[in-house]
């Protein structure tokens, strides 16, 4: 709501409180003719002259024409004061009238609303009488039963009716809440069946929805709505199952894929391990090609060739047991960035694998990798081979500062 029509609306109050005390202006205070012609602030203003505005609000703000604080505060006994006169249900019925005008044009938030301050007022009544207290009208007098019958029947409608708002809202939780709520009271309530179905499966909570959908149709078996929710629910039903098969499908060949695979390491006596932080390596991935069915199929590893003196390095997508390493370091070498030649083909290089106690394994250049891991040195972890490369030249060199490195380590451990 703007600033002018708050201002409006405050003006409209006033106004009214205006004519209200002046139909109750005994003749004693009928103003002489001089001070018929002064002019004078309306009641209203006068009453609330030396207020501050933080004081006039929260007096305003107990009137149901401007009260903003109503979803906070459960204790709505302000609705029945001041300019809102009559009874719990008469008000109710106002709030209700008003929800349904803004639904009508698909005001779907301020309907709510509406209807919200009606349950509040209601729910109020409920938990006053849960307490022992008796809820009385205006006039003091006791409600009856037939009263409060009223009262839970528009209490029932109010919920059924935000309901509708929040299955148009998308918030389903609460409509299939308010939903709850009225079936509570009237368990035979085929809107409040309709709709918490709806919400229901609008989040695939399916067998929840089609529980609350059959309770519909056993109460109304043409319900031509809860018909069509029902066609709605099993396709859904459906839909889901066979997502449900394929995922199960899926999980049970993985499992079955990474059975096989420990088999046929554990078959060639290659070692492997995990660490908490594995590389990011994309789609390359240990496996049995071409099949990863068929326990018969080979062994191929992902490889990260390790460029040591230069910080650099290269990646074999799939180094399979068979091959050997000249076959792959025939396409990568010499490399782009060696601008010095020393790593001109596989011949003017020395290749090494770290083994599991720390040492190193000199690989041969024609020699299959089956031959280097099946020796059970060398450890696979996280799937991934890694290969050092050096200028043969400078090779014994740095196996000496690598082993010296890896001593240094294990000291400190």
């Amino acid at each position: 709501m703007d600033v002018d029509e708050i201002s409006r609306r405050i003006e409209e109050a006033m106004d009214l409180a205006c004519q209200q005390q002046a139909s109750t202006v005994s003749p004693a205070s009928v103003p002489t003719e001089t001070e018929a012609t002064k002019p004078s602030m309306p009641p209203a203003r006068v009453a609330n002259a030396g207020k501050t505005v933080d004081e006039v609000w929260a007096e305003l703000n107990k009137s149901p024409l401007f009260m903003t604080e109503l979803e906070e505060n459960d204790d709505t006994a302000a609705l029945q004061a001041l300019s809102y006169e009559g009874t719990a249900l008469e008000n109710c019925a106002d709030f209700k009238e008003r929800g349904n005008d803004c639904f009508k044009v698909r005001g779907y938030a301020d309907a709510r609303e509406f209807y919200t301050k009606g349950v509040l007022v209601l729910v109020a009544e409920e938990r006053k009488r849960a307490r022992g207290e008796t809820t009385t009208d205006p006039d003091g007098v006791p409600d009856s039963d037939e009263e409060i019958a009223r009262q839970r029947a528009m209490l029932e409608a109010l919920h059924v009716n935000r309901a509708a708002c929040h299955l148009a809202l998308a918030n389903y939780r609460s409509c299939w809440l308010d939903c709850a709520a009225a079936l509570r009271l009237n368990p035979r309530n085929i809107k409040a069946c309709y709709r918490s179905a709806r919400a229901l499966l609008a989040v695939d909570r399916v067998d929840e929805a089609d529980d609350v959908c059959a309770a519909g149709l056993a109460l109304d078996p043409d319900n031509k709505p809860l018909r069509e929710a029902a066609a709605d629910i099993a396709k859904r039903a459906r839909l889901l199952a066979a997502k449900k098969a394929v995922e199960e499908a899926r999980i049970a060949t993985a499992q079955h894929r990474e059975k096989l695979l420990e088999a046929a390491l554990a078959a060639r006596n290659i070692p492997t391990r995990r660490t908490d932080k594995p590389p990011e390596m994309a789609d390359m991935k240990l496996a049995l090609v071409p099949d990863p069915d068929d326990p018969r199929s080979t062994l191929s590893f992902p490889t990260v060739l390790l460029y040591p003196l230069q910080m650099e390095s290269d990646v074999i997508k799939g180094f399979e047991e068979t091959q050997s390493l000249g076959d792959h370091l025939a396409y990568i070498l010499p490399p782009p960035w060696d601008e010095k030649a020393a790593y001109g083909n596989a011949a003017a290089v020395s290749c090494f694998v770290e083994t599991r106690d720390g040492g190193l394994l000199k690989m041969g250049k024609r020699v299959p990798l089956l031959q280097v891991l099946g020796t059970g040195r060398v450890e696979v972890v996280d799937e991934v081979l890694r290969i050092f490369v050096l200028p043969t030249a400078e090779a014994d060199a740095w196996v000496t500062l690598f082993k010296s490195q890896r001593a240094a380590q294990k000291g400190v451990r």
